[in-house]
Parts: C-alpha cells; structure tokens; sequence
C-alpha cells in the first residue's frame, strides 16, 4: 500500500447519491488514497452532504468559479493529483471494497499501465437492475478507437507512465477523450471481476436518442481529437458498428 492513488470525481447536484458514493472509497481495503471532489456548482444540497466528510485529509473538495461540465473539472483534479495512480468515480457510482486493491495488485502483477473492471448497473435506489457489462481482454489503441469499450468507474492508469493528460472542453463522451489520450502510451488490460456498480438515471446520456450519439461522437473525433470532417465521420460510423457489437457481446441482462 506504498503507492498512492488519486481519485478523480466529478460532480453536479447529485446531493441523493454523493454520500453513498463517498462510503464506498471510505469502505476500500486499501486505504492509501486521495479522493478529489470537484463541484461544478452544484444547485442541490452537495456541499451540506460533503462537509461531514471533510474531516477526513484525504478528501479534498474543490468548486469551479462556474459551471463548466465534467471535462474543464477532470481536469482541473488531474492537475492537482499526486498519486501514482489514478482512478476514476462519478459521484453517483459506487465500488466494491475490493476494488482498489485487487486492481492495483493485478496491474502490479502483470506489469501493466492501463486497465477497467467489469460492471454491474443499479437504479437510482442502488438496486440491481441485472445488467452487467464485461469488455475485451486487450484493447490496443487502434480497438480504443473502435469504441468506448470500458466504463469511467472502472478504470485505472499509472500516472508516471501516462504523464498529465487534459483533454479538450466537450461537453459529452470527455472520459472517452481521456482513454484515447491515455492508450497511445499503454494498452488497455481487462480484471475479468465485477468491482464497481454504475447508477444507470434517467438522464443518462446511454438514455439519448441515436441522433445525439451521433453528434456526441462526431464532436469527440472533430473537436477533441482534431481529425478532419471525413475522417470524423468515418470514426463515427465505424463507432457505431461497435457499439453493436458490445452490446450483443459484452452486455449481459
């Protein structure tokens, strides 16, 4: 437990969850970490959830001057991070106690730089919905571009390897940016266990229409990565045909 992870955590009124969320990093067997809130100025009663917590050091909570959206508050926690690992957990989602120490010792183990866990999906009352969600083994820069194949709670990288990333100001799919940045230093490695449990609301983006998706993900290849409008929509469709595949693949329930 020498090495120190840091714990990068968005949030946005989600006042009803963030404390359960909290718990589950309180929770974990492996306790040398850093969580890094930061708040996108939150309309809810967050602040009043998260100040019963703040007795602990390793909880730091941070506010933007305004609201700005999950990538600009990424961000702002990958700069002020000072582990060598770093995780990531929305502030409605929730890990095993088992998580951070069975990832990291498989990491460790096998040498690797870069992986996520399987998944299961709860309601907005932390009951199990009976879907879970598993990826490739190995996902290789070129199978990143393909599809968003891991979910944000799962995934870990070492930040010596991957250095400082920041990605640009999208407003959707900023973890999938982050994991294209983060794959052309490290191959993507998958734990075959389920640690984590994603809050599937009903403002879920996996809630929009196709037409959404769409632009959402033309935005990702044309804004965030800089490619030119055809190679964007190439990217797009070929995204698409994945996200098939994952679904009849990798979803289960």
């Amino acid at each position: 437990m020498t090495d120190k992870v840091s714990i990068v955590m968005p949030s946005y009124n989600t006042g009803k969850f963030i404390s359960e969320t909290v718990r589950s990093v309180l929770a974990q067997t492996y306790q040398n970490w850093e969580l890094l809130i930061v708040d996108d100025c939150s309309t809810d009663n967050t602040d009043e959830v998260i100040c019963q917590f703040l007795g602990d050091a390793r909880i730091r909570y941070m506010k933007n001057d305004k609201n700005s959206g999950a990538a600009v508050s990424r961000n702002r926690a990958l700069r002020e991070a000072t582990g060598k690992w770093i995780a990531f957990l929305d502030s409605d989602d929730l890990w095993e106690s088992d998580k951070l120490q069975k990832q990291i010792s498989f990491m460790k183990d096998n040498g690797y730089h870069f992986s996520y866990t399987n998944y299961i999906e709860i309601d907005e009352e932390s009951r199990p919905n009976g879907k879970s969600v598993t990826g490739p083994k190995r996902i290789t820069k070129h199978g990143m571009y393909n599809y968003c194949w891991m979910g944000c709670l799962t995934v870990m990288y070492d930040a010596e390897k991957v250095g400082l990333i920041q990605i640009e100001d999208i407003k959707k799919n900023n973890d999938y940016a982050m994991w294209l940045k983060v794959c052309r230093m490290s191959d993507c490695y998958l734990l075959n266990e389920t640690l984590a449990r994603y809050r599937k609301r009903s403002g879920s983006i996996s809630n929009h229409g196709y037409m959404k998706l769409i632009k959402w993900h033309y935005r990702l290849y044309r804004n965030a990565e800089g490619r030119n409008p055809i190679s964007s929509l190439v990217l797009t469709v070929r995204n698409l045909f994945f996200g098939v595949i994952k679904k009849f693949k990798y979803v289960r329930g």
